[in-house]
């Protein structure tokens, strides 16, 4: 029979002479044809065991015009700048989010429950990252591989690991809505009694979640890298509660804005909790909006809607989420500047202190007078001198 092959664009599994194979158009032609629906394409395993053209062809069965401006050659030079967007971008956020981790750590002023989330926030989008590089270069970083018979262990843990990072960093951005709402609505929140239930639903629920899609995935669906299309409960394990949390998330934003009004209006919460709220609604508000409600315009499509603008937001904007967060959240925060002026005041000092010391020492060293007084010295340890005066001293006697 014929093996599995790779033409290129699709993958044709194995058949038996005389057998006829039907699969579904590549996905990425909705994109190109603005035709949404299930076209197919068919191969005929020869006598001679080699397989036959598609029929009908790609640009019939398709739905590609030939004499599009927007051919393959096309596609392939726009999906690769948008590579180069989103790896750039990747790139600054991780960057970005690193230093701020490392501000966050290293000042003991900012050890709170609030900086807490934030760092935990940082570290879901550094996963994130990591993950879309390692996916990247585990799946195609070689342009002449084939996929119809890639399927190591490898790759399926960089698609797993790319899974997880997607859930934590999307539960991370729920929480940091939750613990804003917590603070508007209670006047005073222990730490403790929080911060720890944050963590564990944090990064516990997302564990559960991927746990259950691979065992998911090995019993129902074990095939190539598991990045292909996923049919009914596997796709639903990782979708369902993203979607989840997107809704929720925007439920909460809807909210805060309605607490934020109402204490506006009133008189009641004057003072410096006042302003604390304020500075804090006005950081985690700007995220929210830019990192969670604008999810719920796809939430709830199929994932052939709108496949330009996703890639615009998803993997366009997206990939700056991390450098916009770290820019809200550490690098423009007031108390952050203040510290870090603080320090390099602190370090310019130092630096002058020992460079007055160490120059007041050299000037010392250098002086005549010293001179003389090292000669003085020098003459009343001298052997040649305690002879000289024990000589002197016996002919006097």
């Amino acid at each position: 029979g014929c093996s599995r092959d790779w033409d290129g664009l699709t993958c044709w599994p194995g058949a038996a002479f005389g057998e006829v194979v039907k699969v579904p158009c590549p996905r990425f032609f909705e994109e190109i044809t603005n035709i949404h629906g299930k076209s197919f394409l068919q191969r005929n395993c020869t006598q001679e065991a080699f397989w036959s053209e598609p029929f009908p062809p790609y640009t019939i069965a398709c739905g590609f015009d030939e004499g599009s401006s927007k051919g393959p050659e096309d596609q392939k030079s726009y999906y690769s700048a948008f590579w180069h967007v989103y790896t750039a971008g990747y790139a600054a956020s991780v960057t970005s989010l690193i230093t701020a981790l490392i501000i966050f750590a290293a000042f003991r002023k900012f050890h709170c429950t609030r900086n807490y989330i934030h760092m935990h926030l940082f570290v879901s989008f550094i996963l994130r990252a990591i993950a879309v590089f390692t996916k990247d270069a585990v799946l195609f970083a070689d342009e002449t591989m084939d996929h119809c018979l890639m399927s190591t262990v490898a790759c399926k843990a960089a698609v797993a690991f790319f899974q997880f990072s997607i859930l934590a960093n999307f539960f991370w951005l729920l929480i940091e809505g939750i613990y804003l709402q917590t603070l508007l609505l209670l006047t005073f929140v222990s730490d403790k009694q929080y911060v720890w239930w944050f963590i564990y639903t944090g990064w516990g629920a997302p564990s559960a979640v991927i746990v259950a899609w691979v065992f998911t995935r090995i019993h129902r669906q074990n095939t190539g890298c598991w990045d292909d299309d996923e049919n009914g409960i596997v796709l639903w394990i990782i979708k369902g509660p993203i979607m989840l949390s997107i809704l929720i998330n925007f439920i909460i934003f809807i909210n805060v804005i309605r607490i934020l009004v109402h204490k506006l209006k009133s008189q009641e919460g004057g003072g410096s909790h006042s302003s604390h709220f304020l500075r804090l609604a006005k950081s985690t508000l700007l995220l929210i909006p830019l990192f969670g409600v604008h999810y719920i315009v796809f939430a709830f499509f199929p994932e052939s809607t709108g496949l330009e603008a996703r890639l615009y937001i998803e993997l366009g904007l997206g990939s700056f989420q991390g450098f916009v967060v770290a820019l809200l959240y550490c690098f423009s925060n007031a108390e952050v500047q203040s510290e870090l002026k603080k320090q390099l005041c602190k370090w310019q000092y130092q630096e002058y202190l020992n460079f007055t010391h160490k120059h007041g020492t050299l000037s010392r060293e250098n002086s005549p007078v010293n001179y003389v007084t090292q000669l003085s010295l020098l003459e009343k340890i001298s052997p040649k001198r305690k002879t000289s005066v024990c000589q002197n001293g016996v002919t006097s006697v």
